[in-house]
């Protein structure tokens, strides 16, 4: 009985459609979808005491920054180094990033790094911002120690401009140290042999008073803003790990 309703079902649709000029032909999936779009659509109804519900997007994470600054030889790189195997960081020295862009072959700013390093004068921090930024894409990791930057105001609103939303800075770690116990380290590491142009007493003089006339100004503009761990650097440097090592426990690392 069900099988002759159907075929007599059949029938009437497929002779509806000849007298329409439509052609009988089978419903694709794509059909299918679409008719139930629609069924949907004329049969859900909302009530208007009831907002819509919003869709969720997953925020990624930005990077941690930590500036490290100090004075020329003030052992940036060594406690760099000791914090990368601790605590999972990137180290990234501008200076270095430097001296790398300026030995590349072909680069077209290796001349301009050159005049500047020599001569103890900071570099334009749209070349250094740059080399900086994709460095720390080249890396994947999410952790970052940026030594030896911001060095000066015009650093400092340059990272502003470029950087400062793509980040999440965490603070400023500042190796206080003595002049003269930098000098001595920096003109030891000329002696045995660093490959660093500017380890000499000339060029020394020249960054050390750039350092006190550019630098001094923006730890001191990060530390009224209680953003500043200051660490005593003069000591040996597995005993002032040992400070360096207390403050990124306590901030979380």
């Amino acid at each position: 009985m069900w099988r002759a309703l159907a075929q007599t079902a059949l029938r009437a649709v497929a002779i509806d459609c000849r007298s329409t000029g439509v052609g009988f032909a089978p419903i694709t999936l794509t059909q299918q979808l679409l008719r139930h779009s629609k069924a949907s659509k004329q049969t859900i109804t909302t009530t208007p005491s009831q907002p819509p519900h919003k869709i969720g997007i997953m925020s990624v994470e930005k990077p941690k920054v930590v500036f490290v600054l100090g004075g020329p030889g003030a052992g940036k790189g060594t406690q760099c180094s000791k914090i990368v195997d601790r605590f999972q960081f990137s180290h990234l020295s501008a200076g270095d990033l430097l001296r790398e862009e300026r030995s590349r072959e072909g680069s077209e700013f290796g001349n301009l790094i050159e005049d500047y390093i020599r001569n103890g004068k900071i570099v334009p921090v749209e070349v250094t911002c740059s080399l900086l930024e994709n460095a720390m894409k080249a890396t994947g990791n999410s952790r970052f120690l940026i030594d030896g930057f911001p060095r000066n105001q015009d650093n400092l609103d340059g990272w502003n401009r470029q950087m400062s939303e793509k980040v999440d800075m965490q603070f400023v770690l500042f190796f206080d140290c003595g002049e003269d116990v930098c000098v001595q380290r920096c003109l030891g590491r000329g002696q045995s042999g660093s490959g660093r142009t500017d380890d000499n007493m000339e060029s020394l003089k020249k960054r050390i008073q750039t350092y006190n006339n550019d630098s001094l100004p923006i730890i001191k503009f990060f530390e009224s803003a209680g953003q500043v761990k200051r660490i005593d650097a003069s000591p040996e440097a597995d005993q002032v790990f040992g400070e360096v090592e207390r403050i990124f426990l306590t901030s979380g690392f």
